[in-house]
């Protein structure tokens, strides 16, 4: 029976003592896929995977590198903890942020059990106005799979890092595949699984959605768009299957590229919808 007459009386008598303590944080991925000049004028611009991470100056994991994150406040919005975030720690303003998975390990942070709900974006880096704050850098990704074992290396000019990730299936009807770290000593806490999360959801994400337009100029060629998407998902595509997966994203336009060395080429631009 309930001893309490009204909700009123129930949440006044409440006793939250009861359950034990949590935090939540929050951790963000910003992706870039930009351009590195190449010396053969005759040649595109190669284009490079990078991931921003900041190297941690306290302990845990001091000296690390981690992706941007930080607890949020008893009185914020889930959704403005990481822009806050994100400015603070990096000094990135005004970026379009997508939930993308909450990461729950118990053993995810030694101090205290701490659930972090994360976010990701997909940018053209040498297009922020923001200068980075010092702790911060682009690295680099580069990506092998062999079976299920998938090995990561990020580098950026000093340093490099690499983890190994095995990928277990985890439900066979749904071809659901989970995360599990095997081989880790540069990446604190568990953010090489938050790392592969987003390189896994991204690379779904380019098949179904228009997310690559978000970093594209207006006017683009198809081997400009082409080499964003090979980048991404980490393989050579054929040019006519390239051309299937992107023939109703994209319009023709009347407008030529010339110059650089480059044979000319037609410009299109994103078909809004």
């Amino acid at each position: 029976m309930n001893k309490y007459s009204s909700e009123e009386e129930f949440l006044k008598n409440y006793d939250s003592s009861v359950f034990q303590k949590l935090s939540m944080t929050t951790d963000i991925i910003i992706f870039s896929v930009s351009d590195e000049e190449v010396n053969n004028y005759r040649k595109l611009n190669k284009k490079y995977f990078s991931v921003l991470l900041i190297k941690r100056d306290n302990y845990p994991f001091k000296d690390k590198w981690c992706l941007p994150g930080g607890f949020i406040k008893i009185d914020e919005e889930l959704e403005e903890a990481p822009k806050r975030i994100l400015a603070n720690e990096t000094n990135i303003h005004n970026i379009y942020l997508e939930q993308l998975y909450t990461f729950g390990g118990v053993d995810r942070d030694p101090r205290m059990r701490i659930v972090s709900t994360s976010y990701m974006a997909l940018i053209d880096k040498n297009k922020l106005k923001d200068k980075l704050n010092d702790n911060a850098s682009w690295f680099n990704v580069e990506y092998y799979e062999n079976g299920n074992i998938i090995s990561v290396r990020l580098t950026n000019k000093k340093e490099i890092l690499t983890f190994k990730i095995k990928k277990v299936l985890k439900d066979l009807t749904t071809d659901r595949y989970k995360f599990e770290v095997i081989e880790n000593n540069d990446i604190a806490f568990d953010h090489a699984l938050v790392i592969i999360s987003g390189i896994e959801r991204l690379k779904n994400k380019i098949e179904y959605t228009d997310i690559v337009f978000n970093m594209m100029p207006k006017y683009f060629t198809l081997g400009e768009l082409q080499q964003v998407y090979e980048v991404i998902l980490n393989k050579k595509l054929l040019d006519p299957a390239f051309r299937r997966i992107i023939a109703s994203k994209v319009i023709k336009t009347d407008k030529i590229k010339t110059g650089e060395g480059h044979r000319p080429s037609h410009l299109y631009m994103y078909k809004s919808k």
